[in-house]
């Protein structure tokens, strides 16, 4: 019984436990070709159509003329047998880049992932996003992965930005006000100058009346010296 009850108690302890936040593993891929892989495999055919239409048995022929008029049967065979070991070539090459690649399961992989996102996309998957619904990483588009990962650093710079103009506005206000004491003390010393000036002027125009008057003093006394003079004669 005691055993029964621990058993117990460990059950219920594992059913407790969250679930894990990992996202479920993808859905394996087909390898049966889908709509790309398909196409690739249209596009190498008719590309290999098209090379064996160029290498035409008229083209051929013109190259070696003389087998052409002497045996043309003989010629004819060697083209056939040429232009197939070609299309077996190519093709054996192309299925071997293929396998080597993996190109059939990567690509199916891509039409999966288009088909999600073109999913999401007419399903408002980021109105879900908008109301708090955590979305696992790698079902984020490229464009939306790049602003995740940049977002923070531009915010930061422009917070390092903003405090370098703040600091700029203050000592640009700083340098303001002291540059308007010294208009004012500019207007004060002017006003000074001015009132100095208008004392000078004061006193040369006093200065000048004063040589005028000594002048006539002079005249004056040289005159009634020149009448004395005359009237002692």
């Amino acid at each position: 019984m005691a055993g029964n009850n621990i058993n117990t108690g460990n059950a219920n302890t594992q059913s407790q436990r969250p679930a894990s936040p990992s996202p479920p593993p993808p859905a394996p891929v087909p390898l049966t070709p889908g709509p790309r892989a398909s196409r690739l495999q249209q596009v190498f055919e008719q590309a290999l159509a098209r090379t064996l239409r160029a290498n035409s048995y008229s083209n051929f022929a013109s190259c070696f003329p003389t087998p052409a008029k002497h045996v043309p049967a003989s010629l004819e065979s060697v083209w056939r047998q040429l232009n197939a070991k070609l299309e077996e070539s190519a093709k054996a090459e192309f299925e071997d880049i293929v396998l080597e690649r993996d190109a059939v399961r990567q690509l199916n992989e891509l039409d999966r992932l288009v088909g999600e996102a073109r999913y999401r996309r007419d399903n408002g998957d980021n109105e879900m996003r908008e109301e708090g619904e955590n979305v696992a990483p790698h079902t984020l588009g490229a464009e939306q992965l790049y602003q995740a990962h940049l977002i923070p650093f531009l915010q930061e710079a422009q917070s390092n930005l903003n405090e370098k103009i703040d600091a700029t506005h203050a000592e640009n206000a700083t340098l303001a006000q002291e540059i308007q004491g010294q208009r004012v003390e500019i207007e004060n010393l002017m006003s000074s100058l001015e009132s100095v000036v208008a004392d000078l002027e004061g006193a040369a125009a006093a200065a000048t009346q004063y040589s005028k008057e000594n002048d006539l003093r002079q005249e004056t006394i040289q005159m009634d010296e020149d009448i004395k003079g005359r009237s002692e004669i």
